[in-house]
């Protein structure tokens, strides 16, 4: 029986871990995945587990090696980002996963950033909005100083994509998806690392910085195929899209964040830009990459589970809405707003939003829904506009969760009747740019 030559993929999001196998054409042909439930850390805050997530990675793996009909030339990595893992000198973690969620000491955060010049300057340099835990990279400097035990027993930090390709490989790396996404860590104008870092001795914790496309090979026990370096998720999901397509265009990756990326946005990061969680990437070429953040998926399923529990509907229910014309002008003609947002800041953008939500003023379910959904997108385009502004783009490709939602597809044409709004037609975007990204680099390099 011949087998089939496949790509391997590993994408680790913060819910489902999953495994893919694609053909020579990138199509999927094999796919599982896995949850885990959180374990708490030493200060009771949720942390992954990532010991089950590790295990379960090398066992699926193994696995798949053992199939018959494939035959797994190289393999690579997409996770999600802002997450850190810390080992000791022989590679044994020395930390939970931190969660990216998990406080902040407010009297150490406001040491740091008085130690880098003040916040907004810091932030800017680094085109990192304030984020506490989320940015990464002081993560590092929350370690040495809020737990110094630890620290001091750590040798090595690892951004996640190149942690879980270190458990298959051996060896050490970091890339530039990882870095520059909002870490803290790098210096956009110096084009290296922040002086935060060398002055703290931080360097030395960081492996060596490697290209995307490097190609390092998996332990003999695991085959010794052609294994990639790992791929911030957000990275990944935007390279499908920048070898398709010839004309500029955004795209709007969304999920439990809706990431409004646009490559084709070369205008300078303001102060104002970074309070309304605006930032850049790095490509995988090192390159500034424009975006702009909104939480709105969390903020999507708490508003849903309030509504469920008000109008005693089940779970899926807003699932089975289609976009009414009617429905959709009738709440825009009430000027009064009428939810009050949990995650979400609407004075960040300058609109405005209920103090509480009434949700027995709503005639019914839909009523609800469509009005939470309309100031919902308000705050979405105003999170585009940050990005949309000074570029040529007429197209939005819209991939992950909503790109099925009819009704949050259709206010954003209403709202932004001069683009083109494209539910997307990659599904499973990330592990898509991170198969695409290995398959160009191993063909480079003749592996």
């Amino acid at each position: 029986m011949e087998k089939l030559p496949v790509t391997a993929i590993f994408d680790i999001g913060k819910t489902n871990k999953k495994f893919f196998l694609f053909d020579k054409n990138l199509r999927e042909v094999f796919q599982t995945y896995s949850r885990f439930e959180d374990l708490t850390d030493e200060d009771g805050f949720p942390a992954e587990n990532l010991s089950a997530m590790s295990k379960w990675m090398i066992e699926t793996f193994q696995s798949a090696l053992a199939l018959l009909e494939f035959e797994i030339q190289q393999l690579n990595f997409s996770t999600h980002g802002a997450s850190f893992v810390h080992t000791d000198a022989v590679g044994n973690t020395a930390t939970p996963l931190y969660d990216y969620l998990k406080p902040f000491p407010e009297d150490l955060l406001n040491r740091f950033y008085k130690e880098n010049g003040g916040k907004m300057n810091f932030c800017r340099a680094t085109s990192s909005p304030p984020l506490a835990m989320l940015n990464s990279g002081l993560q590092i400097y929350f370690l040495k100083y809020a737990k110094p035990d630890v620290f001091k027993n750590t040798a090595h930090c690892f951004h996640l994509p190149q942690y879980v390709s270190y458990l298959f490989t051996g060896e050490m790396t970091s890339d530039y998806t990882s870095i520059g996404c909002h870490t803290g860590l790098w210096d956009f104008e110096k084009n290296d690392y922040h002086e935060w870092v060398d002055r703290e001795e931080i360097r030395k914790l960081l492996p060596p910085i490697k290209s995307g496309k490097t190609i390092l090979k998996t332990k003999p026990e695991l085959g010794n195929i052609p294994c990639g370096i790992g791929i911030h998720d957000s990275s990944a999901a935007l390279l499908p899209y920048i070898q398709r397509e010839t004309e500029p265009f955004l795209l709007l990756s969304t999920g439990t964040w809706a990431i409004s990326i646009n490559p084709f946005n070369k205008t300078p990061l303001t102060k104002k830009e970074l309070k309304r969680d605006c930032l850049q990437f790095l490509s995988i070429h090192g390159e500034p990459i424009k975006i702009s953040r909104l939480f709105i998926g969390e903020e999507h399923k708490y508003q849903i589970d309030e509504m469920y529990a008000h109008f005693k509907l089940p779970q899926g229910t807003y699932k089975k809405l289609i976009f009414e014309e009617s429905l959709f002008q009738k709440v825009r003609a009430n000027s009064v707003k009428r939810i009050a947002f949990h995650y979400l800041k609407p004075k960040d953008f300058d609109l405005e939003s209920a103090e509480k939500t009434d949700w027995s003023s709503f005639e019914n379910f839909e009523e609800a829904y469509y009005t939470f959904m309309d100031e919902l997108t308000n705050l979405q385009l105003a999170s585009l506009n940050l990005v949309l502004a000074g570029s040529p783009v007429k197209r939005i490709f819209v991939d992950g969760g909503f790109n099925a939602n009819l009704i949050f597809l259709e206010m954003l044409r209403k709202k932004l009747p001069e683009l083109e709004i494209i539910p997307s037609d990659f599904p499973n975007g990330s592990a898509l740019g991170a198969a695409m990204l290995i398959n160009e680099a191993t063909s480079e390099s003749g592996c």
